[in-house]
């Protein structure tokens, strides 16, 4: 098996437990707070990430250039703003159809790919990305009767096209995330990765913290005081991203993005056992079809 395809199986149950977690912190904190919690205490996590592959593995320290810089700020600049979409999104809607909306990345994510980065896919991927969305598009429509009028009206609802938005913008910062560590060169994915996670992480930090103290400090106090279940959302979001940079250094965006729609499983799982939400027929089908996608990508890449 290719390593990016675990790799990033883990990425998306990660990402899973730090979104559940992050609209557990939604209660008692801000959009902007709940979202900053993923940067601000991951941070540190990431940089002993880094020293550690150095000290104990050996790896050689990547040095860094102005088109690593570029990348780098476009993608953590991209993924706050996704986030804080995603963040909103839960309050609007349920977990699992909060998630779902914003899994049409893998399509714009391969669109994004191909103009970035010239990187084209085989017809039987682009086959197994359209059955995935197709997976997504009838979750979105699940308690409405399913005809083409309930279909464009929930597309183009308000939660639809905020998901929709939030998942192009996450596939603008993966692409991004891929060119800034492809960037640093080498034969050492993993510490490419992790170089690359760490600086962004350290700038979305800083970045967030400025915004904070100028249009809400009293955030910053909420933050600090939910420490316990911030740095839990802190360690699940770097685990995570480090899982998924490391993955999408090893192969194409859209392949690893479309692998990681296998997160709505995880998500179903998740608003059914914790948050306690039902979930229907089409739902479920439409998870079914999530899952026929990765597998049919898996075996026609």
């Amino acid at each position: 098996m290719d390593a990016w395809i675990p790799i990033t199986i883990a990425a998306a149950f990660l990402q899973n437990l730090r979104s559940a977690l992050q609209k557990h912190l939604r209660t008692s904190l801000g959009t902007t707070g709940a979202s900053f919690a993923r940067f601000g205490y991951g941070f540190p996590v990431a940089v002993l990430y880094v020293v550690a592959l150095t000290a104990l593995v050996g790896y050689r320290m990547p040095q860094p250039n102005l088109t690593f810089a570029v990348w780098g700020i476009i993608g953590g600049l991209a993924q706050i703003y996704a986030t804080i979409l995603l963040v909103h999104l839960f309050s609007l809607r349920n977990f699992a159809v909060g998630t779902a909306y914003s899994k049409t990345e893998p399509v714009q994510a391969a669109l994004f790919g191909l103009i970035i980065l010239g990187e084209r896919l085989t017809a039987g991927a682009v086959a197994a990305i359209v059955v995935g969305v197709v997976g997504v598009m009838l979750i979105s429509v699940a308690r409405q009767r399913l005809s083409p009028g309930n279909l464009v009206r929930a597309m183009t609802s308000r939660e639809a096209l905020i998901g929709i938005a939030s998942g192009a913008i996450f596939g603008i910062s993966a692409v991004a995330y891929r060119s800034a560590s492809l960037s640093l060169g080498g034969d050492q994915p993993i510490m490419q990765a992790a170089f690359t996670l760490a600086c962004v992480t350290g700038f979305q930090t800083v970045y967030m913290l400025i915004w904070m103290a100028i249009t809400d400090r009293a955030e910053i106090g909420r933050v600090a005081r939910s420490w316990r279940s911030s740095s839990l959302v802190g360690l699940a979001g770097v685990m995570g991203s480090a899982c998924w940079f490391t993955a999408m250094t090893l192969q194409q965006v859209a392949y690893v993005r479309a692998l990681g729609q296998i997160e709505l499983v995880f998500t179903f799982a998740s608003s059914v056992f914790i948050f306690r939400e039902r979930i229907n027929r089409m739902e479920v089908t439409g998870c079914l079809l999530i899952v026929s996608g990765i597998l049919l990508l898996l075996a026609w890449k």
